[in-house]
């Protein structure tokens, strides 16, 4: 009974684990296909950056405001509607590419659907994949998550860049239809029991929907450790998200060599230091009192990894930019598979939602002030002051919080 408990491939985990990877196939594809597409039809980088924009205004408010309705109502239900949505909206991609159709105004508001879409079906992800985690698992089970992203990508990627030089976009948006399709029909049969479903004697309106809301800031503020690892990502966020946008113009400016080359190389080293990182955690359990003070190493590191790495030579950046993506997923995984063990299955919609958010509106800030900037200093210091400014929200947030913050990570999850 004790091995049925502490098994991580569970029946259910399993079937949802499958559609992810699936769907993550198809995101991966569509990701590329979409920005090409518009990029292309359009031949304008300001068009270009505010249809990507657009796609990242409904992850600001969906998330806050779908994560009540996920603490009453079934997480799996949404994740398998939102899937089968998915399908039918990128067959309609597929259909309208066929005919030759493009506008861009529709483009652009379909754009904020895939992104409203994609917004509300993370936080129910994030909120009803720990209840399919067997006790003790958390981090294994964190470290598969944290590789099916680059994975997918390492896969597709190239893959759809030489479907786009064959046969064209619109097979790309029929691949992704069906990878949807798929992942629904999966997650359909999860039998899973979701216990933090309310008592249907209560009714769920408007009044009940805000009560739930500020509750959800209300336990967010009271929770000392939560409170500071929320606000530091943000953060983090939002310097990162600075230094990502400039990292491509700053590569292209290097005229004796192949920027775009270097980038792409540069980028991949990441990528691999994800993987490799993500197995580390899959087969090696971090001891759990020790965990805070890891992640502490691992925040510092990557303030001065990412503020320095482009003053080296190619090479370097390669080696850094490896040990970066080893030391980035042992950050995320240590900070998600505390904080999912830490909230109660009840209050995982709210905290994800108003996480999400957060982190979206760091995300977008970061862009707009790279490109505020980006053109009137020099692009290296940019990126070193910003991750000298995470590097300080270290000891701003985390540090004098460091027993509540302590309590969440450093557990056997």
């Amino acid at each position: 009974m004790e091995a049925t408990k502490n098994k991580l491939w569970t029946r259910d985990f399993s079937i949802l684990t499958l559609g992810t990877v699936v769907s993550m196939l198809g995101n991966a594809v569509a990701g590329f296909a979409i920005g090409l597409l518009v990029y292309d039809k359009t031949e304008s980088v300001l068009l270009y950056a505010l249809f990507m924009t657009c796609y990242s205004l409904p992850r600001i408010v969906l998330p806050m405001f779908a994560g009540p309705y996920l603490d009453r109502f079934s997480r799996k239900r949404v994740i398998y509607t939102l899937d089968f949505a998915s399908a039918a909206f990128y067959t309609m991609f597929f259909i309208l590419l066929l005919r030759g159709y493009f506008n861009y105004t529709a483009y652009l508001l379909m754009s904020m659907v895939v992104g409203g879409i994609d917004s509300v079906y993370s936080v129910a992800y994030e909120s009803f994949y720990p209840t399919l985690i067997s006790e003790g698992n958390m981090t294994r089970a964190y470290s598969i998550e944290s590789l099916i992203y680059p994975l997918s990508s390492a896969i597709m990627v190239p893959i759809a860049g030489i479907c786009y030089r064959t046969i064209g976009l619109a097979p790309l948006f029929l691949f992704n239809a069906f990878t949807f399709l798929i992942a629904a029909i999966a997650e359909t049969q999860i039998k899973a029991i979701e216990t933090h479903i309310a008592n249907t004697v209560e009714k769920f309106n408007g009044s009940r929907f805000m009560q739930d809301l500020k509750d959800g800031f209300a336990y967010l503020k009271r929770e000392r450790g939560l409170n500071a690892i929320t606000w530091f990502f943000f953060v983090m966020m939002f310097t990162s998200s600075i230094c990502m946008t400039l990292a491509l113009p700053y590569f292209k400016s290097l005229t004796l060599v192949d920027g775009i080359m270097q980038y792409s190389l540069v980028m991949s080293a990441n990528t691999i230091g994800r993987l490799i990182g993500g197995s580390v955690h899959y087969f090696y359990r971090y001891p759990a009192q020790k965990k805070y003070n890891i992640a502490l190493f691992v925040y510092v590191a990557i303030s001065i990894v990412d503020g320095a790495y482009l003053f080296f030579p190619f090479w370097a950046m390669l080696i850094f930019m490896l040990f970066e993506g080893m030391l980035g997923v042992t950050s995320y995984n240590i900070r998600i598979s505390g904080t999912q063990n830490y909230l109660p299955n009840e209050m995982r919609g709210r905290f994800n939602g108003l996480f999400q958010m957060l982190s979206i509106l760091g995300t977008i800030g970061g862009q707009l002030i790279a490109g505020a900037i980006g053109d009137l200093f020099d692009i290296r210091l940019v990126v070193a002051v910003c991750m000298a400014i995470f590097g300080l929200s270290v000891f701003v947030f985390i540090t004098p919080n460091r027993e509540a913050v302590k309590k969440i990570y450093n557990v056997n999850a």
